[in-house]
Protein backbone atom coordinates (compact mmCIF):
# COMPACT_ATOMS: atom_id res chain seq x y z
CA UNK A 1 0.00 0.00 0.00
CA UNK A 2 2.95 2.36 0.75
CA UNK A 3 0.55 4.49 2.90
CA UNK A 4 1.86 6.42 6.33
CA UNK A 5 -0.09 6.84 9.58
CA UNK A 6 1.13 8.58 12.67
CA UNK A 7 0.65 7.15 15.77
CA UNK A 8 0.13 9.08 18.94
CA UNK A 9 -0.59 9.08 22.75
CA UNK A 10 -1.64 11.08 25.48
CA UNK A 11 1.03 11.04 27.49
CA UNK A 12 2.97 13.69 30.37
CA UNK A 13 0.04 13.01 32.81
CA UNK A 14 2.19 12.17 35.79
CA UNK A 15 1.56 14.85 38.54
CA UNK A 16 3.86 15.15 41.52
CA UNK A 17 4.37 12.00 43.18
CA UNK A 18 1.73 10.52 41.03
CA UNK A 19 2.92 8.35 38.61
CA UNK A 20 0.50 7.67 35.36
CA UNK A 21 1.70 5.77 32.20
CA UNK A 22 4.80 4.01 30.56
CA UNK A 23 6.01 7.25 28.71
CA UNK A 24 9.83 6.42 28.46
CA UNK A 25 9.01 2.65 27.51
CA UNK A 26 6.15 3.68 24.70
CA UNK A 27 7.49 6.91 23.16
CA UNK A 28 9.73 4.94 21.00
CA UNK A 29 7.01 3.20 19.74
CA UNK A 30 5.17 6.97 18.55
CA UNK A 31 5.62 9.42 15.92
CA UNK A 32 3.90 12.25 17.88
CA UNK A 33 3.28 12.96 21.54
CA UNK A 34 -0.05 14.45 23.13
CA UNK A 35 1.73 16.02 26.50
CA UNK A 36 -0.79 17.19 29.39
CA UNK A 37 -0.68 21.27 30.49
CA UNK A 38 -1.48 20.61 33.79
CA UNK A 39 -5.09 21.35 34.17
CA UNK A 40 -6.37 17.74 34.24
CA UNK A 41 -2.69 16.13 34.84
CA UNK A 42 1.26 17.12 34.27
CA UNK A 43 3.15 19.70 36.11
CA UNK A 44 6.35 21.60 34.86
CA UNK A 45 8.15 18.84 35.63
CA UNK A 46 6.81 16.35 33.96
CA UNK A 47 6.34 18.97 30.96
CA UNK A 48 9.58 19.42 30.71
CA UNK A 49 11.13 15.68 31.03
CA UNK A 50 8.30 14.52 28.79
CA UNK A 51 9.22 17.14 26.22
CA UNK A 52 13.26 15.88 26.36
CA UNK A 53 12.07 12.23 25.76
CA UNK A 54 9.96 13.36 22.74
CA UNK A 55 12.71 15.07 21.23
CA UNK A 56 15.02 12.34 22.33
CA UNK A 57 12.78 9.92 20.43
CA UNK A 58 12.13 12.39 17.36
CA UNK A 59 8.69 12.34 18.22
CA UNK A 60 6.99 15.47 17.43
CA UNK A 61 5.50 17.12 20.15
CA UNK A 62 1.93 18.56 21.15
CA UNK A 63 -0.34 20.20 23.42
CA UNK A 64 -2.61 18.09 25.45
CA UNK A 65 -5.03 20.85 27.03
CA UNK A 66 -7.70 19.81 29.28
CA UNK A 67 -10.48 21.33 32.02
CA UNK A 68 -9.15 22.82 34.95
CA UNK A 69 -10.12 18.93 36.59
CA UNK A 70 -7.85 17.48 38.45
CA UNK A 71 -9.45 15.68 40.95
CA UNK A 72 -11.42 14.06 38.01
CA UNK A 73 -8.94 13.59 35.26
CA UNK A 74 -10.55 15.62 32.79
CA UNK A 75 -12.92 13.61 32.44
CA UNK A 76 -15.90 15.10 33.71
CA UNK A 77 -17.85 17.62 31.86
CA UNK A 78 -17.84 21.45 32.54
CA UNK A 79 -20.59 23.80 31.60
CA UNK A 80 -17.83 26.06 29.78
CA UNK A 81 -18.27 29.04 27.20
CA UNK A 82 -16.51 28.82 23.82
CA UNK A 83 -14.48 32.34 24.84
CA UNK A 84 -13.27 29.79 28.25
CA UNK A 85 -12.11 27.29 26.14
CA UNK A 86 -10.33 29.52 23.93
CA UNK A 87 -8.67 30.76 27.36
CA UNK A 88 -8.34 27.38 28.34
CA UNK A 89 -6.47 25.88 25.69
CA UNK A 90 -4.42 28.64 24.63
CA UNK A 91 -3.17 29.32 28.04
CA UNK A 92 -1.72 25.62 28.43
CA UNK A 93 -1.02 25.32 24.64
CA UNK A 94 1.25 28.77 24.97
CA UNK A 95 2.94 26.96 27.96
CA UNK A 96 3.55 24.05 26.24
CA UNK A 97 5.16 25.44 23.21
CA UNK A 98 7.51 27.74 25.52
CA UNK A 99 8.75 24.31 27.02
CA UNK A 100 9.26 22.99 23.49
CA UNK A 101 10.80 26.20 22.09
CA UNK A 102 13.27 26.53 25.43
CA UNK A 103 14.37 22.78 24.98
CA UNK A 104 14.80 23.50 20.91
CA UNK A 105 11.75 22.22 19.23
CA UNK A 106 8.95 23.41 18.46
CA UNK A 107 5.03 23.20 19.40
CA UNK A 108 3.80 20.57 16.65
CA UNK A 109 -0.18 20.29 17.30
CA UNK A 110 -2.91 20.70 19.58
CA UNK A 111 -5.28 18.34 20.59
CA UNK A 112 -7.91 18.65 23.00
CA UNK A 113 -8.08 16.25 26.24
CA UNK A 114 -10.78 14.15 27.06
CA UNK A 115 -14.37 15.88 28.42
CA UNK A 116 -12.93 18.91 26.30
CA UNK A 117 -12.54 16.78 23.55
CA UNK A 118 -15.46 15.03 23.34
CA UNK A 119 -18.03 17.62 24.37
CA UNK A 120 -16.23 20.04 21.10
CA UNK A 121 -16.83 17.06 18.51
CA UNK A 122 -20.44 17.46 18.93
CA UNK A 123 -20.81 21.45 19.96
CA UNK A 124 -19.83 23.73 17.60
CA UNK A 125 -19.25 26.80 19.57
CA UNK A 126 -16.80 24.88 22.16
CA UNK A 127 -15.18 23.99 18.55
CA UNK A 128 -14.63 27.51 17.66
CA UNK A 129 -13.28 28.28 21.01
CA UNK A 130 -10.62 25.66 20.82
CA UNK A 131 -9.81 26.13 17.17
CA UNK A 132 -9.28 29.90 17.60
CA UNK A 133 -6.72 29.56 20.36
CA UNK A 134 -5.07 27.18 17.71
CA UNK A 135 -4.92 30.04 15.06
CA UNK A 136 -3.27 32.24 17.55
CA UNK A 137 -0.35 30.08 18.14
CA UNK A 138 0.34 30.44 14.44
CA UNK A 139 0.02 28.69 11.51
CA UNK A 140 2.80 26.21 11.81
CA UNK A 141 0.60 24.26 14.51
CA UNK A 142 -1.79 21.96 14.01
CA UNK A 143 -5.10 20.73 15.22
CA UNK A 144 -6.23 16.74 16.18
CA UNK A 145 -9.79 16.66 15.64
CA UNK A 146 -12.11 13.46 15.81
CA UNK A 147 -12.50 12.73 12.38
CA UNK A 148 -16.12 13.13 11.25
CA UNK A 149 -16.63 14.98 14.32
CA UNK A 150 -17.82 18.74 14.25
CA UNK A 151 -14.84 20.09 15.42
CA UNK A 152 -12.83 18.82 11.84
CA UNK A 153 -15.76 20.93 10.19
CA UNK A 154 -14.99 24.26 12.12
CA UNK A 155 -11.13 23.93 11.57
CA UNK A 156 -11.26 23.24 8.34
CA UNK A 157 -13.39 26.07 7.37
CA UNK A 158 -11.14 28.45 9.94
CA UNK A 159 -8.08 26.98 7.50
CA UNK A 160 -6.13 25.56 10.51
CA UNK A 161 -4.11 21.87 9.51
CA UNK A 162 -6.17 19.18 10.44
CA UNK A 163 -5.23 15.56 11.67
CA UNK A 164 -8.40 12.97 11.93
CA UNK A 165 -8.19 10.69 14.90
CA UNK A 166 -9.37 7.21 15.30
CA UNK A 167 -8.93 5.12 18.28
CA UNK A 168 -7.48 2.20 18.62
CA UNK A 169 -9.53 1.05 21.80
CA UNK A 170 -12.39 2.68 21.91
CA UNK A 171 -15.73 1.58 20.10
CA UNK A 172 -18.02 4.40 17.85
CA UNK A 173 -21.45 4.85 17.63
CA UNK A 174 -23.70 4.75 14.79
CA UNK A 175 -23.17 9.05 14.58
CA UNK A 176 -19.23 7.85 14.60
CA UNK A 177 -18.81 9.78 17.79
CA UNK A 178 -16.96 7.46 20.65
CA UNK A 179 -19.13 5.45 23.40
CA UNK A 180 -18.89 7.19 26.12
CA UNK A 181 -16.94 5.39 28.78
CA UNK A 182 -19.55 5.61 31.17
CA UNK A 183 -21.04 2.53 29.33
CA UNK A 184 -19.56 -0.80 29.27
CA UNK A 185 -18.78 -0.94 25.69
CA UNK A 186 -16.56 1.82 25.29
CA UNK A 187 -13.01 0.15 25.49
CA UNK A 188 -11.52 -2.82 23.21
CA UNK A 189 -9.74 -4.75 26.06
CA UNK A 190 -8.60 -7.39 23.45
CA UNK A 191 -5.62 -6.85 21.60
CA UNK A 192 -6.51 -8.46 18.03
CA UNK A 193 -10.08 -7.00 17.93
CA UNK A 194 -7.78 -3.47 18.59
CA UNK A 195 -5.69 -4.35 16.12
CA UNK A 196 -8.17 -5.20 13.53
CA UNK A 197 -10.60 -2.22 13.94
CA UNK A 198 -7.13 0.01 13.44
CA UNK A 199 -5.74 -1.84 10.26
CA UNK A 200 -9.34 -1.22 8.90
CA UNK A 201 -9.80 2.52 9.47
CA UNK A 202 -6.03 3.09 8.06
CA UNK A 203 -6.09 0.51 5.00
CA UNK A 204 -10.35 0.86 4.17
CA UNK A 205 -11.01 3.89 5.69
CA UNK A 206 -14.02 2.05 7.90
CA UNK A 207 -14.82 0.92 11.35
CA UNK A 208 -17.78 -0.95 12.79
CA UNK A 209 -20.02 0.42 15.52
CA UNK A 210 -21.21 -1.02 18.40
CA UNK A 211 -24.41 -1.49 16.38
CA UNK A 212 -22.70 -2.84 13.70
CA UNK A 213 -23.13 -0.49 11.31
CA UNK A 214 -19.89 0.48 9.00
CA UNK A 215 -19.04 4.00 9.61
CA UNK A 216 -17.04 6.12 7.18
CA UNK A 217 -14.13 7.56 8.91
CA UNK A 218 -10.94 9.51 7.76
CA UNK A 219 -7.67 7.95 9.92
CA UNK A 220 -4.55 10.85 9.73
CA UNK A 221 -3.55 9.65 13.04
CA UNK A 222 -4.04 6.53 15.68
CA UNK A 223 -4.47 7.42 18.85
CA UNK A 224 -2.62 4.44 21.57
CA UNK A 225 -3.39 5.09 25.16
CA UNK A 226 -0.71 5.14 27.36
CA UNK A 227 -2.22 4.36 30.22
CA UNK A 228 -3.12 0.80 29.51
CA UNK A 229 -1.39 -2.14 31.21
CA UNK A 230 -0.40 -3.32 27.95
CA UNK A 231 0.28 -0.11 25.88
CA UNK A 232 4.35 -0.93 24.85
CA UNK A 233 3.18 -4.35 23.74
CA UNK A 234 0.24 -3.25 21.69
CA UNK A 235 2.03 -0.76 20.10
CA UNK A 236 4.60 -3.39 19.34
CA UNK A 237 2.23 -5.48 17.93
CA UNK A 238 -0.10 -2.64 16.12
CA UNK A 239 3.16 -1.45 14.35
CA UNK A 240 3.86 -4.79 12.96
CA UNK A 241 0.65 -5.41 12.03
CA UNK A 242 0.82 -2.12 10.13
CA UNK A 243 4.26 -2.87 8.46
CA UNK A 244 2.90 -6.61 7.30
CA UNK A 245 0.89 -4.03 5.03
CA UNK A 246 3.38 -1.87 3.88
CA UNK A 247 2.07 1.29 5.98
CA UNK A 248 4.93 2.98 7.91
CA UNK A 249 4.15 5.28 11.23
CA UNK A 250 5.15 8.55 10.40
CA UNK A 251 4.24 11.85 11.78
CA UNK A 252 1.51 13.95 9.78
CA UNK A 253 3.06 17.30 8.57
Amino acid sequence: MNKTIDLNADVGESFGAWKMGHDELLMPHLTSANIACGFHAGDPRTIARTVALAIEHNVAIGAHPGLPDLVGFGRRNMAITAEEAYQIVLYQSGAMRAFAEAAGSRLHHVKAHGALYNMAANDANLSQGIVRAVRALGDEVAIVVLSGSVTETVAREAGLRVSCEVFADRRYQDSGLLVPRSDPRAMITDEQESIAQVVAMVTEGHCISVNGQSIALRADTVCLHGDQPDAVAFATALRAALAARQVTPRAFP
